[in-house]
């Protein structure tokens, strides 16, 4: 009965879906999954457990995650009915790589203004949806000088 066949998708891959978007969120919130941990009254590995599916998260600890990773408890559903089970794991391999890819790069940016600039210019892309503001947005930093700024002093 766990697994029975729902738009697609079985119980354990629904699991697995949900504890990827609950990685993802801890990621994106700058967390480890010690401080999620500790946060909810768990260990890390119980954190570890829910983020790879291989134990289920309950109606209650899924709300006390959305809570500590403010979200909605929706949010980590969203979508699962409107595409098919391809495209949903697609997403979440590629979107996962790419922001932890994202993050760690920019910790390895040492000038906090370049970060800020690069922040600011994520966010106005993102806000945008695409629609010209990056090369806006790219052009206002660098003629603020944060960018061009960090630049020179590093030569």
């Amino acid at each position: 009965m766990d697994d029975e066949e729902s738009g697609g998708f079985t119980a354990s891959e629904i699991d697995t879906i949900v504890g990827e978007r609950i990685r993802r969120r801890r990621i994106l919130t700058g967390q480890t999954q010690d401080q999620l941990g500790d946060a909810l009254g768990v260990s890390y590995q119980q954190i570890q457990k829910y983020e790879t599916g291989a134990n289920r998260v309950s109606a209650g600890r899924l709300y006390l995650l959305a809570e500590k990773l403010e979200v909605a408890p929706a949010w980590f559903f969203d979508g699962l009915g409107e595409t098919g089970k391809d495209d949903i794991e697609d997403e979440m391999v590629s979107s996962s790589r790419l922001a932890i890819e994202c993050v760690r790069n920019l910790a390895r940016i040492k000038d906090e203004k370049v970060r800020a600039a690069i922040a600011t210019m994520i966010r106005t892309l993102a806000d945008s949806d695409g629609e010209g503001a990056g090369e806006a947005m790219l052009a206002t930093q660098l003629t603020n000088g944060h960018a061009a700024q960090a630049g020179r002093e590093k030569s």
